[in-house]
């Protein structure tokens, strides 16, 4: 594979990958702060049924609560007090590399029927494409060292020093 069509499928790649990105934050972003909003609005309406209950009392029983049903020793002092998206461009554009790479690492995932389902064809198309383009790295990168091995011969052999025989004299 020529360089100039490797680049041209790398720039493929990072294009499909904003893409990516983009159609999962128009996916997955209005549920979540649709989740968000009425997360709030359960919570303000047992705040105002319950007067005796204040707003810090009722964080701390959050925390704890998370804590036990989690078990995991998190520590929930650090908990955002307002609303910040999961599905943000950065954070999609990641989850996108991690599906066309086929790492699967981290715990963002689509919760909409939508966004699995894009999500499967998404990967459909993506993991070949990322599968061309790390094959024709992948031969560049031997062509560059077949080179390399090539010269450091020719160099050995115009010192007339077959490598063996120096490694000979080395122990000697």
């Amino acid at each position: 594979m020529r360089c100039t069509t490797l680049f041209a499928l790398l720039m493929g790649v990072m294009l499909y990958l904003v893409m990516g990105a983009l159609v999962f934050r128009t996916l997955e972003a209005p549920k979540e702060s649709s989740a968000y909003e009425d997360l709030l609005k359960t919570k303000q309406n047992f705040l105002s049924n319950n007067s005796c209950v204040t707003e810090q009392d009722f964080r701390d029983l959050v925390k704890v609560s998370l804590h036990k049903l989690t078990g995991q020793g998190h520590n929930l002092s650090g908990l955002p007090a307002n609303f910040s998206s999961r599905w943000d461009v950065a954070s999609a554009f990641f989850f996108c590399g991690t599906i066309i790479t086929t790492i699967g690492f981290g715990n963002l995932s689509p919760r909409t029927w939508y966004g699995q389902l894009f999500c499967v064809c998404y990967a459909l198309v993506g993991i070949p494409m990322f599968g061309i383009l790390l094959a024709g790295v992948g031969d560049h990168m031997g062509t560059m060292l077949r080179r390399a091995v090539a010269k450091i011969e020719t160099l050995f052999l115009v010192r007339m020093v077959c490598p063996a025989q120096e490694l000979n004299h080395s122990w000697v």
